[in-house]
């Protein structure tokens, strides 16, 4: 029995040192074969946290010989339990995952037995399925229990009676719009702009319930809206909509008298500016008029925040981020196969796509350079730089694209990289020399 002891803590020896492609693996399987858990950028990054700390439990399980009574769920499995619970993605998912996991782990651990000898190899196995096997059961029982708890919480409270109202509304089936607009105090004949909200440092969720609400109140001033609707997404993000002045109609634009926070684009959005000191990121979507429009402007700001997590994910911004669809949505549109892009980025602006500070300030100027239709004076006054330096700059940026000058002929594809790249950051930069 020692021997076959030793020889499991020897797996377990063998598969920590593989931890890395074991985890990178049982994510992209989840992902692919549970659509429930397939979902944006900050989801994604929790799903990612509990596989790694159950794989690393599991490791050590089988390598200290932990008794089960003692075996303790991670903090990051309860975490998503919890937000999952939260976002009213069914339970069964969350189960299902656990066995994805359980069939990955065996899978990697048992071809990591070929160099045993045959009389070992047969009683290992056995002995790791019936380990393994035991500490899934124990993981699942208190991270079922965990989702449970949240979900009967989250469900009594008036946050989870709107989220539910709100999943119905956006799941594109029918629903009795009249008893709707009652539950959630909401009109949704009106015209919505709506936003996402999360925070730009760590906060606590009581803190981000005032952030939110001060974005509420700056919001509704703001733009005269006739009514706002909050509803946390989980204990991390909030939804805001916001019931836009004048009749469906109409076209939705900013009240007169918030030309400092607000401004119309040129297709009439209304472009709102962050309260000062906010301490929350913000992804608007366009606005749109009735349920339509309830559900579209919705579906664009959650395009815009998977567009900003990807970006702060590779550390391009610090501050608080607050942006609106109108100036994304060509990379929005790109953004869902991040290689693809990245192939783009690499083949159009060659030399000018590497990850170093020099070239970020050249993209950067010649961005802006375009965007202002080719005007040095212009694009001096944007980036407060000299005329002169604006010229140099625009011209080492031109030389470093793969037919220099050539490529600004037609510069649509050189504006579309420039602006990718910009918004996605190191994420869809040259990899390699």
């Amino acid at each position: 029995m020692e021997a076959q002891r030793a020889l499991v803590r020897q797996v377990g020896d063998r598969v920590a040192e593989s931890q890395g492609a074991l985890v990178e693996g049982l994510v992209q399987d989840i992902r692919a074969q549970i659509g429930a858990l397939d979902q944006e950028a900050a989801a994604r990054s929790l799903l990612e946290a509990s596989i790694t700390e159950n794989v690393v439990a599991a490791i050590n399980f089988l390598r200290q010989g932990i008794e089960p009574d003692q075996l303790e769920a991670p903090t990051a499995a309860l975490a998503y339990a919890r937000v999952l619970a939260q976002r009213d993605v069914p339970q069964s998912a969350l189960i299902r995952a656990y066995r994805i996991g359980h069939q990955r782990f065996l899978d990697h651990a048992f071809a990591l037995l070929d160099d045993l000898p045959a009389a070992d190899r047969v009683p290992v196995c056995v002995e790791l399925v019936r380990l393994s096997g035991q500490f899934i059961d124990l993981i699942c029982e208190q991270v079922g229990r965990t989702y449970e708890r949240e979900r009967d919480r989250w469900v009594a409270s008036r946050s989870g009676v709107r989220q539910r109202w709100v999943t119905d509304l956006l799941g594109g089936g029918p629903v009795d719009r009249a008893a709707a607009a009652r539950a959630l105090r909401y009109p949704l004949d009106a015209v919505h702009l709506a936003c996402t909200l999360w925070p730009a440092a760590r906060m606590t969720s009581f803190d981000l319930v005032a952030a939110v609400d001060d974005v509420r109140a700056h919001a509704v001033s703001a733009l005269g809206a006739r009514a706002a609707l909050v509803v946390p997404t989980d204990e991390y993000e909030a939804r805001l909509w916001l019931a836009l002045p004048g009749p469906p109609n109409a076209p939705a634009s900013p009240s007169s008298s918030t030309s400092a926070t607000a401004s119309s684009s040129a297709s009439g959005s209304a472009y709102l500016g962050a309260p000062e000191g906010s301490p929350l990121h913000a992804a608007f979507g366009r606005p749109g008029a009735g349920l339509d429009g309830f559900r579209t402007s919705a579906r664009q700001a959650a395009r815009v925040r998977e567009i900003l997590g990807t970006r702060l994910g590779s550390g391009a911004a610090a501050a608080p981020l607050w942006v609106h669809y109108d100036q994304a949505a060509p990379v929005a549109l790109m953004a869902g196969d991040l290689p693809a892009v990245r192939d783009f980025v690499t083949s159009t602006l060659g030399a000018l796509a590497a990850a170093g500070a020099r070239e970020a300030v050249l993209r950067d100027t010649l961005r802006v350079f375009l965007d202002r239709h080719r005007g040095h004076a212009a694009t001096a006054r944007a980036m407060s730089l000299h005329r002169n330096s604006v010229q140099y700059r625009v011209h080492r940026a031109t030389a470093l694209l793969p037919h220099g000058e050539r490529d600004l002929a037609d510069d649509f594809n050189v504006r579309a990289a420039l602006l990718a790249v910009h918004w996605l950051g190191d994420a869809v930069l040259a990899t390699g020399p």
